[in-house]
């Protein structure tokens, strides 16, 4: 079993830079680790995973050129770093474990954090 923990949501101003963080407990940190978000009123979306080597990214055409993902194995974390954010970013940012399947679908994963508010403003 897999328990993931994120951290680091806030608020921000639009053009502003945040950085979320996801901690895993429990078991083997997973070989791919994703990122999700859903807004209210829409559906969770994909955001960005990157494989455990690190050498492999992906991401939602929305944030490519803005986030990046990366991973400390030696701490168990997988970060998002969040720069030039806008308000359409505004979400709940879930971090994910454990895919079975395509990375980009939320179905895919099998663990999931509790999720971190991030609200950008205009």
């Amino acid at each position: 079993q897999v328990q993931l923990v994120e951290s680091g949501g806030g608020l921000v101003q639009a053009g502003g830079s945040l950085r979320v963080s996801c901690t895993a407990s429990g078991s083997t940190f997973s070989s791919y680790m994703g990122w999700f978000r859903q807004a209210p009123g829409k559906e969770r979306e994909f955001v960005a995973a990157i494989v455990w080597s690190g050498a492999a990214t992906y991401y939602a055409d929305s944030v490519k050129g803005r986030f990046t993902i990366s991973r400390d194995n030696a701490k168990n974390t997988v970060y998002l770093q969040m720069n030039s954010l806008k308000p359409e970013d505004t979400a709940v940012y879930y971090c994910a474990g454990h895919p079975i399947g395509s990375v980009y679908y939320s179905s895919s994963y099998a663990y999931w954090g509790q999720g971190t508010q991030v609200t950008v403003s205009s």
